[in-house]
């Protein structure tokens, strides 16, 4: 099985440790340098994971928590696929254990006669 490259995101936890406990905190901080994101944006930012980041915001990032980049964003190596289920949970590759003891026991479509 190939191992594929994934990054954890530790942008909440770096602000708790600075004493930012709220999302309202980093907007005008990132405003300062420059970055001017809508509340709602900075929110996605430090409650999800980025799919996309410019490197100004990245840079700006760096800046007002003080730190570097292999605090913010860890590189972390996953082995095979993992899907999303609707409700946004994530479920192991089909070759390993299912977490939820489900098994092999899936629903069985309906038929119409």
């Amino acid at each position: 099985m190939t191992a594929k490259l994934d990054y954890a995101w530790h942008l909440r936890e770096l602000m708790a440790a600075r004493g930012m406990f709220s999302t309202t905190d980093l907007r005008p901080l990132l405003a300062e340098r420059g970055v001017d994101l809508s509340t709602s944006q900075v929110f996605r930012l430090v409650t999800e994971k980025p799919e996309r980041l410019s490197m100004k915001t990245l840079m700006a990032l760096l800046d007002v928590l003080g730190c570097r980049m292999e605090e913010l964003i860890e590189p972390v190596r996953t082995s095979g696929r993992q899907r999303k289920t609707a409700s946004g949970e994530t479920t192991a590759p089909s070759n390993e254990p299912d977490p939820n003891g489900v098994g092999p026991f899936r629903p069985k479509r309906a038929r119409i006669l």
